[in-house]
């Protein structure tokens, strides 16, 4: 799986125009299921952003966690993460995975992060307008293949 953590003063999600999601201080988490990621894969993702220390201290140190600051969390699907620019200039996304493992997959990683932080989603397949306040900015790549 990979995902991009954007630390957030707020988010939010709207498809159609309506709110449908939104989330407070914490983290904005662009989530992308990957072929041959396996069932084990979002609750080790999830316990890794949940303990990732991108949070200012009292010395103003990146030094706490989402848990740390009672922060939450707005987890939406990106399937352009899996993005192959390598050839052309037209973006190629064979590399995601189906959109029923895609979609398995990001709900479990939600509900993963959900134990740890009061979690939002997206809507998993929709067009949506994801808007955000950026906080630092801080913005962290993971890959659970890496």
């Amino acid at each position: 799986m990979r995902a991009l953590i954007q630390r957030v003063k707020s988010a939010q999600v709207h498809v159609d125009g309506e709110l449908i999601s939104e989330c407070r201080a914490g983290v904005l988490v662009l989530i992308c299921a990957m072929q041959g990621d396996t069932d084990d894969m979002p609750a080790k993702l999830a316990a890794k952003i949940s303990k990732l220390r991108i949070f200012k201290d009292d010395a103003g140190r990146m030094n706490r966690s989402v848990v740390d600051i009672g922060g939450e969390a707005l987890v939406v699907s990106q399937f352009t993460l899996a993005a192959d620019t390598s050839r052309g200039n037209r973006p190629g996304f064979s590399a995601a995975a189906a959109p029923q493992d895609g979609e398995r997959l990001y709900e479990a990683f939600a509900a993963e992060l959900g134990a740890f932080i009061p979690t939002q989603t997206g809507q998993f397949g929709a067009d949506m307008a994801v808007s955000l306040v950026n906080d630092g900015p801080v913005t962290i790549w993971m890959d659970t293949d890496a």
